[in-house]
């Protein structure tokens, strides 16, 4: 079909599928959000599940033979005389076989389970599963990013629509406010709205309130596009023809301005949302940001920040590696819609 007799968002679908780096990301970053949302089922154990007893255990392996099937060694432990920790290593005589879709009155239901210690990316030193903490820690940090876009979205959207239509003193007050929120370093000013969270609120309310404060920091730049945009799309005829037909200001900027923006919109939506995970995570690994006994990337990391974690425990950091995913593959699929969205593209 010839492109000229497609819709706009078609248009934008056709062009999108041609991007192969788009694809692949946006099928990376929707399989990390279904295993984050399906976190209780994917997890091994819960997030919250502590034993001193197993604390720094390294990576497990699952291993397969034809005799005992899939199955993990058990763990023989050594004190270490100078600093007397407990040191792991693998029992290859105790074997213990890997469960598939089981439940249990203590865990719940779980993907995948073993009847002994099972800790494919170690524990740490409350002897908690890492790729459970992992997998609970990155449903808190994907949808505050979500969240946190959405509320900048409108917030960037609205005032920047009313802040390019209405113009005068209007548009300088936006635009002052906007200018004021950019002057500030990003990381002392997440350290000085974190530190306002009031020590006393639940996890859940810190959970909201960091999701807001990172939603007021960013809605500036979307702000000033959709404002740049809207300055040359309301001196276009139609928005001329629809004011002199007596159209109100309301219905200009949903009905004729804003549709002229979507593809801005929705490029700067989807390259901020690493943006926020990063801020939650700068939060988080700061002491500012989530608290226990929820967890997010940031909390992992920020338990790994010691030196001495480098050195004995470098399992600590894999906390690492999904944050640098996402980033990335967030990247990538706002180069693809960027490109798809381009109404000058090929």
């Amino acid at each position: 079909m010839d492109e000229g007799y497609l819709s706009y968002r078609r248009l934008i679908w056709r062009r999108f599928c041609r991007h192969k780096g788009g694809i692949v990301a946006g099928g990376v970053l929707v399989s990390l959000y279904l295993v984050a949302l399906g976190a209780g089922i994917f997890a091994p154990y819960p997030h919250d599940r502590t034993d001193v007893r197993m604390r720094h255990v390294p990576p497990q392996s699952l291993r397969f033979s034809l005799t005992d099937g899939l199955h993990v060694y058990g763990l023989k432990s050594v004190r270490n005389p100078v600093t007397s920790e407990l040191e792991f290593t693998p029992d290859s005589d105790l074997r213990f076989p890997v469960r598939f879709f089981s439940a249990d009155a203590e865990n719940g239901f779980r993907l995948m389970t073993s009847e002994g210690p099972m800790f494919l990316l170690g524990t740490d030193r409350m002897g908690r599963d890492l790729l459970s903490r992992i997998l609970y820690g990155g449903l808190v940090s994907l949808t505050v990013g979500l969240i946190g876009v959405m509320l900048s979205l409108v917030l960037g959207t609205v005032l920047g629509a009313v802040s390019g239509y209405f113009g005068g003193w209007v548009d300088h007050a936006i635009q002052r406010i906007i200018e004021l929120l950019a002057a500030f370093p990003p990381i002392p000013l997440w350290m000085a709205l974190g530190a306002a969270v009031p020590p006393g609120w639940s996890s859940i309310q810190t959970y909201f309130g960091i999701t807001i404060i990172l939603s007021i920091i960013s809605w500036g730049g979307l702000a000033r596009e959709v404002r740049g945009k809207v300055l040359v799309l309301r001196e276009q005829d139609y928005t001329h023809a629809a004011r002199a037909a007596g159209a109100g200001h309301w219905h200009i900027i949903t009905r004729h301005l804003l549709p002229g923006c979507y593809s801005h919109i929705i490029v700067v939506a989807t390259l901020a949302i690493p943006g926020m995970i990063l801020g939650e995570t700068a939060l988080s690994f700061l002491g500012l940001g989530i608290r226990p006994p929820m967890t997010s990337w940031g909390v992992l990391l920020e338990e790994a920040q010691r030196v001495e974690v480098l050195l004995d425990n470098p399992w600590l950091l894999y906390p690492a590696i999904p944050v640098l995913f996402v980033v990335i593959a967030f990247n990538f699929l706002g180069d693809a819609l960027r490109d798809a969205a381009d109404p000058y593209g090929g």
